[in-house]
């Protein structure tokens, strides 16, 4: 039983961790694709 509780905690933290690396890698080129309009502005 202890085994089980273990196994599921475990895969619960690394489908946080996998959930929490799609996030800020959205973010990431949501910041990137801002910093190219500005950029773009500012080259005209």
């Amino acid at each position: 039983m202890k085994q089980l509780v273990i196994a599921m905690f475990a895969t619960l933290l690394t489908l946080g961790a996998l959930t929490g690396c799609n996030t800020v890698g959205g973010f990431g080129q949501d910041v990137q694709k801002a910093g190219d309009k500005i950029e773009d502005a500012a080259d005209r």
